[in-house]
């Protein structure tokens, strides 16, 4: 395997792919803003190998990516939550969005992401095509686009 590391690079861009420049990782965080929080159900949505899944985990929420929250006892199991730190990752997987959308989606779009205020589609620089508000994870609804595969 790949090292993760970059020690002779002084650049942001590869300490930032350090931590979420790996296989899965900025997959976790995409299904974590949209609501995922349990070790089963990341599991279930990705198809990702149990001790992959426990690693990525467990590095970002060392990281502070991401915060675990104990929701049961007897055995203890927690939920992952988005920290602010997490929630910043929004805008770079929507501009990976835009781009995969414009270079890597010839049948369209697989996910039509829309200003849940009035409809209007978002735009490449994170804003609503119809009333130009500048728009983050709370404020979008996510519906299958023309390039959606049937998954049922």
């Amino acid at each position: 395997m790949l090292p993760r590391t970059y020690e002779h690079q002084v650049c942001s861009i590869a300490r930032s792919l350090e931590l979420i420049g790996d296989r899965w990782t900025l997959l976790i965080v995409r299904d974590a803003l949209r609501g995922v929080r349990r070790f089963d159900d990341f599991r279930a949505r990705l198809g990702v190998a149990h001790n992959v899944l426990s690693d990525r985990l467990s590095r970002l929420t060392e990281a502070g990516v991401l915060e675990r929250r104990l929701y049961q006892q007897r055995p203890d199991r927690y939920e992952y939550h988005l920290t602010e730190q997490g929630r910043d990752l929004w805008p770079v997987l929507m501009s990976l969005l835009a781009w995969g959308d414009r270079y890597l989606a010839p049948q369209g779009p697989p996910l039509l992401v829309s200003h849940r205020s009035c409809g209007g589609r978002l735009t490449p620089r994170l804003t609503c095509a119809d009333c130009g508000a500048h728009l983050g994870p709370d404020d979008v609804d996510l519906r299958p686009g023309p390039g959606a595969r049937d998954v049922s």
